[in-house]
């Protein structure tokens, strides 16, 4: 199949719809250097197909659908051209691209946006969230079902494992739990990618981080800092009871010891707070920290500064990020990976949007903006020309997509589009 012939067939008629809002993240593509990420992930070359299958892949995440394979209507609206094909890949065609490629191509895929982001500012805490963050799966497998919450009903589950800057809100990279890969296992391959971000940064995780293993191996091979909460077994129940509290406030007070896991030696610090004014009342929660922080600060603003993984789940998790249909490795690792590149060209694009614009969650801005700006894209020359017939003047899209060649010249990026045949992209708003 000749896909570049396809591709200027049909580029050489008018296209009109609604889909043109999507081709402003083509140049954050070309700033991000996804295009390369890609080609490194597959394998493939600039004239090669398996790319911009690829790269399909990424634009159904950041129009938060996969069933854009299954919407022909589509194809009409210059979806497929955006990918530089003359068509829309099928199932089939993502399946096998996604199943012929690895875990680990996948896990090197993350780790080199993660460097990219890093240095374009993306991170800028010292804090990294961590989550293993449950995805309710449609897979026929069988398989033990779980509770995403205690009082909803059990449910089959992928497993994933998420890092993210506290600052930014923005993801380092994720991972997926398998009978092969634990929650240790796959949260130290995860510290991994992080140590390139920040590696001195403080690292918030989850109750079930709360294993001997994990502590041991990031106090040991790590210059991390480490929170976590313990979990409220009998032993720690009966050391927070024992404990003097000083008193902070009325009904909060705090307290620290050391602590061994059974039957090891390694002692590391704990810090517990009490709530309630007298002892019937006492409610009582505790962390171990690998942190010299004041108590006051671990337990007071530093660990609510963990919640801001669950606003990225609410925030970004439509891109691909709460769903999980089968449960080949390959496949989900490819998906969700791909769907990094989507959030962080999506990222970039919010930069460029006034308040309160710019905190737009995902669903919100594929609906207003990726998929519903009336337009038309034509070729004139040597460049794919989309214009935009009623995108709203308060978003500033033509001061900063209109003359995109120029434009990028000035950042020092090469206007012309590799997976576009090396057209160049313009912007007329009218």
């Amino acid at each position: 199949m000749d896909s570049e012939r396809l591709f200027r067939e049909s580029l050489s008629k008018k296209v009109c719809g609604t889909i043109v809002g999507l081709w402003f993240l083509v140049a954050e593509h070309l700033r991000l250097g996804n295009w390369d990420l890609i080609k490194g992930y597959t394998g493939g070359t600039d004239s090669d197909i398996g790319p911009r299958i690829a790269m399909q892949i990424v634009n159904e995440s950041a129009i938060c659908s996969n069933r854009v394979r299954r919407s022909n209507y589509i194809t009409h609206q210059g979806f497929e051209l955006i990918n530089g094909l003359g068509f829309l890949a099928t199932d089939e065609h993502v399946h096998d691209l996604l199943d012929g490629h690895t875990v680990g191509e996948a896990k090197l895929l993350q780790a080199s946006l993660a460097a990219i982001r890093s240095n374009n500012g993306h991170y800028s805490g010292d804090f990294i969230a961590i989550d293993p963050h449950r995805i309710v799966s449609t897979s026929k497998r069988t398989m033990p079902k779980k509770k995403k919450q205690p009082e909803e009903p059990s449910r089959k589950m992928l497993q994933t494992f998420f890092a993210l800057d506290t600052q930014t809100g923005q993801p380092i990279g994720c991972g997926i739990g398998s009978p092969g890969a634990n929650t240790a296992m796959e949260t130290i391959d995860l510290l991994n990618m992080v140590k390139m971000v920040n590696k001195d940064a403080l690292i918030l995780a989850d109750k079930e981080h709360f294993t001997e293993y994990l502590i041991r191996s990031i106090d040991q091979d790590t210059d991390f800092g480490f929170l976590v909460p313990a979990i409220s077994t009998e032993r720690v129940q009966k050391i927070e009871k024992s404990l003097t509290y000083q008193r902070i406030w009325a009904g909060y007070a705090i307290a620290e010891t050391m602590f061994n896991f059974d039957g090891r030696k390694e002692k590391y610090r704990m810090v517990s707070q009490r709530e309630g004014e007298t002892a019937k009342d006492y409610v009582y929660k505790s962390f171990l920290t690998l942190s010299d922080k004041p108590v006051e600060e671990l337990l007071g603003d530093i660990y609510q500064e963990r919640w801001s993984i669950e606003e990225f789940f609410n925030f970004d998790g439509a891109m691909g990020f709460d769903r999980a249909s089968t449960f080949n490795l390959n496949i989900r690792y490819g998906k969700m990976s791909l769907a990094l590149l989507a959030q962080a060209a999506s990222y970039e694009l919010r930069k460029k949007l006034p308040k309160p614009y710019n905190r737009w969650d995902s669903s919100h801005l594929a609906d207003a903006l990726f998929t519903k700006i009336d337009g038309d894209i034509r070729v004139k020359d040597d460049t794919i020309i989309v214009t935009c017939y009623n995108a709203p003047n308060e978003l500033n899209l033509q001061e900063n997509y209109q003359g995109l060649p120029a434009k990028l010249v000035s950042e020092g990026i090469n206007p012309k589009i590799p997976w576009l045949y090396d057209y160049k992209l313009d912007f007329r708003f009218k």
